[in-house]
């Protein structure tokens, strides 16, 4: 008994790029993330968290495909919104 395998057409590689400008230029655009409402001027806020979280927040962003800095700006927004 023997198996059959049949394979496609093989893949064309994409041109290679003439500097890193071309790359730049070219690459894929990623989705806009969704503005806060009255974001105006940003501001910087740094805080140290244990590593286990970090690890944990880094994770459920990358299979959700966010940066994480716009996960905890929506949590914060959430979070200081004003209602009691």
């Amino acid at each position: 008994m023997s198996k059959k395998v049949t394979f496609g057409v093989k893949p064309q590689a994409a041109p290679p790029l003439k500097s890193a400008d071309d790359w730049v230029m070219n690459r894929p655009s990623e989705p806009e993330p969704e503005p806060i409402p009255d974001a105006g001027l940003m501001k910087r806020l740094t805080i140290d968290i244990p590593a286990p979280l970090h690890g944990r927040i880094k994770a459920q962003c990358a299979l959700r495909g966010i940066k994480m800095a716009d996960e905890i700006r929506v949590l914060l927004d959430r979070h200081f919104s004003g209602e009691a």
